[in-house]
């Protein structure tokens, strides 16, 4: 009797054992069992599987590239893996890509625009091409600053002035500008501008400013200030012009040359900047005049 009861004693820990590793067998997912039933080459696609990223794997399912094999495959794969929540990785802050700009290489000097004396250029020869009433062009051979030979056509103009006659007599901030309309066949269309015109061979600048606004629009002026001087297009043209602020506006009769049709308005300065924002002014000098006069009274107002 004491020997069947060892017996007993002694198988009931292997007995235990046994079951414990059943259970544990059962326990284990049936997944796990599908993957070992798969085929080599599905087994490989799972491997493959597994090696992609999520976002691929999602792409992947969402264009219907994977077989149903290989679908099983993923499915048994994901069900072996312990069902745990990953932690949530932050969320890197957006930042907005800008673009390198290369700076070009330009030296910075103070007082560089500063008026100096410059070198004038060698004139070797001077050939007169076209000779008409209103301007002569000539083809020049130079040496330019720098050593450089070069031949230019140029356009030779005895100058011409440009007037920016203005009524500020009830409104200084604001006032009245003399502009006439006028056909211009180089442009081939009607020009709103100031009025203007060419200087005669040794006349003053100032004298020709006062004789162009009383031929054109009749008006004489009291006051006279020097206002501007540039150069249309300096690349061919040799015409200065240079501009002119008439204030003290008394009316007269116009002398209008035979080959001119002009029409005189009277516009407000406020509203002739806004048709030049507008792109209803096209003449250079008047933009040029008329922009330039509404910055200085513009600069007085913040004093």
């Amino acid at each position: 009797m004491p020997k069947k009861k060892k017996a007993v004693k002694a198988a009931l820990p292997t007995t235990a054992k046994a079951a414990k590793a059943k259970e544990k067998k059962a326990a284990k997912p049936k997944a796990r069992n599908a993957a070992k039933s798969l085929k080599p080459k599905v087994k490989k696609a799972l491997k493959a599987a597994k090696a992609l990223k999520p976002k691929t794997l999602k792409a992947l399912k969402a264009a219907k590239v994977l077989k149903p094999e290989v679908k099983k495959a993923l499915k048994a794969a994901k069900a072996l893996k312990p069902k745990g929540k990953k932690a949530a990785k932050p969320k890197a802050k957006k930042t907005l890509k800008t673009a390198k700009i290369r700076q070009p290489k330009i030296k910075t000097v103070p007082g560089a625009l500063a008026p100096t004396v410059e070198e004038a250029a060698e004139l070797l020869t001077s050939e007169t091409v076209f000779d008409g009433p209103l301007f002569r062009v000539v083809r020049d051979r130079l040496i330019e600053p720098g050593g450089k030979e070069a031949v230019r056509d140029i356009v030779r103009h005895n100058g011409s002035v440009v007037i920016l006659a203005i009524d500020n007599t009830k409104n200084k901030r604001d006032p009245w500008v003399v502009v006439e309309r006028q056909y211009r066949h180089a442009a081939g269309r009607f020009l709103w501008e100031l009025p203007a015109g060419k200087l005669e061979p040794g006349e003053d600048v100032l004298d020709g400013a006062q004789r162009e606004l009383a031929e054109e629009t009749g008006y004489r002026a009291r006051k006279w200030k020097p206002l501007t001087e540039y150069y249309a297009s300096p690349g061919f043209l040799g015409e200065s012009m240079k501009g002119f602020l008439a204030e003290g506006l008394v009316a007269g009769d116009t002398h209008w040359d035979d080959d001119e049709q002009i029409a005189l308005r009277l516009v407000k300065l406020s509203e002739l900047v806004k048709l030049i924002e507008k792109g209803a002014i096209l003449d250079g000098k008047t933009l040029a005049a008329v922009l330039l006069y509404a910055r200085r009274i513009a600069a007085r107002r913040g004093k």
